[in-house]
């Protein structure tokens, strides 16, 4: 029998969108969820997301850190954003107001995530990272240089590679690996709006393919945008656009 994973993350606070794709997601009747990371940080609602994931993980789902978790939980600025020299006053300011919505124990929980998840599905063994096998920061973009990306996906053995970060959702091939990227539920950077998530099939069998789908479910973005707006933070009104445009904008 196969197994079916619902594949979602980068939800960044925004519960509608994690509402929906949820939602859409039940309709197709997974086995599991599994959650890549970057829960809180940009959206209105930390909360509350942390709380829905949480109550999923309880159900099975397996749930992992992204690097703005670390941002959030422990305000380690420059491991979860090494890529930049200098971390703007926007990025300080919203994990400032997140953390301070959160609770001791919510905060516990991010800090106790794992940055990777296994599993195994027959012969084939499915890893869940945020960014790539064994970064949480060193994502997977499609423009990435090939050697690069080679170089990222071989530090793992296994046949699937379920990530996030880029914000964009992608499905490929890669020799023997599959990697699946569901985009960004709440915050996407690829042109769509809607909430986002990702079917993955792994078949019982060492011959059998595994394979994955795309979902994009639609929510009121809009609503969610407003209310980012309304907060009137440093950075809030780009945040809203990027929000209702589905393109980052900053």
């Amino acid at each position: 029998m196969a197994l079916r994973l619902a594949v979602l993350g980068d939800i960044h606070g925004n519960l509608a969108a994690l509402e929906a794709a949820l939602a859409d997601a039940k309709r197709h009747k997974p086995d599991r969820f599994v959650i890549t990371g970057d829960l809180t940080f940009n959206g209105p609602r930390p909360g509350e997301t942390i709380d829905r994931v949480r109550a999923l993980e309880k159900s099975g789902a397996l749930v992992i850190a992204g690097n703005t978790d670390l941002a959030v939980a422990d305000g380690d600025y420059a491991a979860a954003f090494p890529w930049l020299d200098e971390v703007p006053a926007t990025h300080t300011a919203a994990a400032e107001w997140a953390r301070e919505q959160l609770s001791d124990e919510q905060l516990d929980y991010l800090r106790g995530l794992p940055y990777e998840r296994r599993l195994w599905a027959g012969g084939n063994l499915v890893l869940a990272c945020h960014g790539s096998p064994g970064s949480i920061t060193a994502g997977l973009p499609t423009d990435l240089d090939p050697t690069v990306t080679v170089e990222r996906v071989t530090r793992t053995d296994a046949r699937v590679i379920a990530c996030g970060h880029t914000h964009v959702a992608d499905v490929r091939e890669l020799g023997r690996k599959l990697i699946v990227n569901p985009g960004s539920c709440g915050y996407a950077f690829d042109g769509d709006a809607a909430a986002c998530w990702a079917l993955l099939t792994v078949p019982d069998g060492d011959d059998a393919e595994p394979s994955a789908e795309l979902f994009r479910p639609a929510y009121d973005a809009g609503a969610a945008a407003e209310e980012v707006a309304a907060r009137g933070l440093p950075g809030d009104v780009y945040r809203a656009a990027t929000i209702r445009t589905g393109r980052l904008v900053r």
